[in-house]
């Protein structure tokens, strides 16, 4: 049987528990999924790459146990169906929070579609209790000293917290 492998692209600046939620269901459609991060260089990140690898990988460990290890970090700086191509990818896993989302998702997998028709686009509903998170929030939060546990997982919360002791 042909190993499924998927990739979720994102920023991941930081995880938060909702791209938690979209990494653990994704486990269930493919064998393999790349965090794919997205690294643009007119945009200055809260964390450098490399951190941002670390926090995966710790939370994937953390959370997911041996499943984590079906989790891989790499980064790509151009279209995301090129990326999904460079991993061997037949499936993009797209997160949604709303219905906002769902036309926004819809579009790009139409686009998608057409550049890479062997690229199939999955859509996963975020769990209810983490469709109102956003990592912009989270940093906005968290830049003002606010209390961001209830939506990061632990690692995150911890790096937050030293990031802007700072």
């Amino acid at each position: 049987m042909t190993e499924r492998i998927a990739l979720y692209a994102g920023s991941f600046d930081p995880l938060t528990n909702g791209h938690l939620d979209v990494l653990k269901a994704s486990l269930a459609v493919a064998d393999i999924v790349y965090a794919a991060i997205g690294i643009h260089p007119g945009k200055t990140p809260l964390f450098s790459f490399d951190e941002r690898v670390a926090l995966i990988e710790t939370t994937a460990k953390a959370e997911l146990g041996c499943d984590g290890d079906r989790i891989k970090v790499v980064s790509f700086d151009g279209l995301v169906i090129d990326a999904a191509r460079k991993q061997g990818a037949s499936i993009m896993i797209r997160g949604l929070r709303d219905g906002t989302d769902l036309d926004y998702e819809m579009q790009m997998a139409g686009m998608n579609g057409t550049m890479a028709p062997n690229l199939q686009t999955v859509f996963l509903p975020a769990s209810p209790s983490v469709r109102t998170i956003t990592a912009t929030l989270v940093r906005q939060i968290a830049s003002m000293g606010g209390d961001i546990r209830p939506f990061v997982p632990a690692a995150v919360a911890g790096a937050l917290t030293a990031k802007f002791a700072k």
